[in-house]
């Protein structure tokens, strides 16, 4: 056996190696995106305050529902988080069959197109309820919106911690496309 045979031998072991750690590193990012924005989706669609007026009679609630864009942000991370729970049986079979090639190109390929829609979904969704959240805490003088974050406490306090949640799944989104990449440019 010549140098040249020794060293490609060498190589498939190490190469599959990379491969199921590249693909364990993919079904952590997934879990910790559901776990993002689950967590989101369900802080936010749980989050409600009442404010009594002048009278216990008289009262203001404050609920996501009533603000469209949270109504999209709640709808968005839960299209998300169903998507990752959905692929994280394929980034297991990623792990188990690592040295397939062909069907684990496809599928990468695939995978890579849900996610960047995936990622779309969930900026815009973050977007828009960073939007009003913002008005919430701050208000707009020249539109006569007052801030409520003085008066509604818990709400502006879950609205913004799902915000948290929702953007820190973006940034795995993108290290997941970037880590399909990585895959791709390997092939």
């Amino acid at each position: 056996m010549d140098s040249g045979e020794q060293g490609e031998t060498s190589k498939a072991p190490l190469s599959r190696g990379v491969s199921k750690g590249v693909s364990m590193l993919d079904l952590i990012l997934r879990v910790i995106a559901v776990i993002g924005t689950l967590a989101s989706a369900i802080a936010m669609g749980t989050t409600n305050e009442t404010l009594p007026l002048f009278t216990p009679f008289i009262q203001f609630k404050a609920r996501y529902s009533d603000l469209p864009a949270l109504t999209f942000f709640v709808v968005a991370n839960s299209i998300v988080s169903a998507y990752l729970i959905l692929s994280l049986p394929l980034s297991i079979v990623h792990i188990i069959r690592s040295g397939a090639k062909y069907s684990r190109l496809l599928l990468i390929n695939f995978l890579v197109f849900l996610v960047k829609a995936m990622l779309a979904l969930v900026t815009a969704a973050s977007s828009a309820a960073t939007a009003i959240v913002y008005l919430a805490h701050k208000g707009n003088v020249r539109a006569n919106w007052l801030a409520i974050c003085q008066q509604l406490d818990s709400f502006c306090e879950r609205t913004s911690g799902s915000l948290v949640g929702s953007f820190g799944a973006m940034v795995l989104l993108i290290l997941l496309i970037l880590l399909s990449a990585m895959a791709l440019a390997r092939r």
